[in-house]
């Protein structure tokens, strides 16, 4: 499925590229529209529903996009995913969606795990360091996860930098056993 969620994705970027929209609006409208997904299952059951017709669904769209007040773009992003029966990847989709857009607007995501909260100064250090080595602005979410000891790990995309105490404790007993033999 993530080839589709990937093809929704992108499509759904270069209409948002192709007309100017504003990309961070859109994105905070898909997100409140997933929160509301997420905490409803009746919604879910409804928009999964094959045996609800399509033009239900749509009305019950539109009465959330006037309330919500949604944009026409995404409204109609959101009916062709309830006609193509696709509404149920919605999260991923989204999530698909940022991570596009973020890579069209040069920048890269980066997840950092801590021992510790790290200070505001801590953090735009380290986001300018991440800067540096990747070449792209940073857009970073921080966790907290006291058993990596001290040190940070960060994730951007697949690629993991340990930097943390348990990484160099794990490095260093491969060394002691490999040179065992």
């Amino acid at each position: 499925m993530a080839s589709v969620t990937s093809t929704y994705a992108r499509a759904f970027a270069d209409v948002v590229s192709a007309k100017r929209l504003d990309a961070a609006k859109v994105i905070r409208e898909l997100n409140s529209l997933v929160a509301i997904w997420q905490d409803h299952a009746e919604l879910r059951h409804v928009w999964d529903n094959p045996a609800i017709e399509a033009v239900q669904k749509r009305r019950l769209l539109d009465a959330m996009v006037a309330q919500q007040k949604i944009s026409r773009p995404v409204r109609n992003f959101l009916a062709v995913l309830i006609d193509r029966r696709r509404v149920s990847l919605l999260p991923q989709i989204v999530r698909g969606f940022e991570l596009e857009i973020n890579q069209r607007l040069g920048f890269a995501e980066a997840e950092i795990t801590s021992a510790r909260d790290l200070s505001d100064r801590e953090k735009r250090a380290l986001e300018a360091q991440l800067q540096k080595l990747l070449g792209k602005k940073i857009k970073a979410q921080y966790a907290r996860d006291r058993t990596i000891l001290g040190g940070v790990v960060v994730k951007v995309g697949s690629t993991i930098y340990d930097g943390s105490v348990l990484g160099q404790l794990h490095k260093l007993r491969q060394q002691m056993v490999a040179s065992s033999y």
